[in-house]
């Protein structure tokens, strides 16, 4: 049986810093759900479906076979058994991801394809409702958060570090209103599973929260 660690949370809460961490120390395959929507976005584009043809897109996932495996310590996708690793990342296939993401069928094509991955290899994935939908029966479930003023602060420093121009109060207005969006909508929202384990990371740095969220992991590991 696989062993499955499913991390929950809102924006900015650092969940696939950590799951990409844990996953390296723990020889897991960290499974990056937003390169599965980008992956079936390509798709979409190879087949030259238009993104305003719901009917089209719902037809046309189910063609689609995607997963994702380590290779030579690389995350590599696969799309119907080819590395398109490096088509992933364009501006064009970024964009169609964001309208193909918001389509039922696709969601549940990839939550199928998600699950299916869960059940062969020891993995750890991140998301809004990994451990309520995706994997409910994971082995390790945990809710990763921070207060918004905390990762306002990180996402602020993040992008000054960048050299961008940016607003604090702007940042944690926007963080909040998605908090809301996300805890609100009607088709998987965000929430706490009831067996899930909170972990506060507003005063731990990175590596307390690892060595957390590790110490958990091996604990149900036993």
């Amino acid at each position: 049986m696989s062993y499955n660690v499913a991390i929950d949370g809102p924006a900015g809460a650092g969940k696939s810093t950590i799951a990409k961490a844990v996953a390296k120390k723990m020889n897991l395959i960290y499974v990056d759900t937003g390169a599965m929507y980008r992956a079936m976005a390509l798709f979409m584009i190879r087949e030259q479906v238009d993104e305003n043809d719901a009917a089209a897109i719902s037809g046309k996932c189910q063609e689609a076979d995607i997963t994702i495996r380590y290779e030579n310590g690389e995350q590599v996708v696969y799309l119907n058994g080819e590395n398109v690793n490096a088509f992933l990342r364009t501006e064009e296939v970024g964009n169609m991801a964001s309208v193909t993401s918001a389509q039922p069928a696709v969601r549940r094509k990839l939550v199928e394809l998600q699950q299916v991955l869960a059940a062969k290899s020891d993995c750890i994935m991140d998301g809004r409702d990994i451990g309520t939908c995706v994997l409910p029966n994971a082995q390790v479930k945990i809710y990763l958060t921070a207060s918004s003023e905390v990762r306002a602060k990180r996402r602020y420093d993040e992008l000054t570090a960048k050299g961008e121009s940016c607003d604090l109060a702007q940042i944690k207005a926007d963080i909040e209103d998605r908090d809301h969006r996300d805890m609100t909508r009607e088709t998987s929202p965000l929430k706490q599973a009831e067996d899930a384990i909170l972990v506060d990371s507003s005063d731990l740095t990175v590596e307390e929260v690892i060595e957390k969220i590790m110490g958990i992991c091996e604990r149900a590991r036993r």
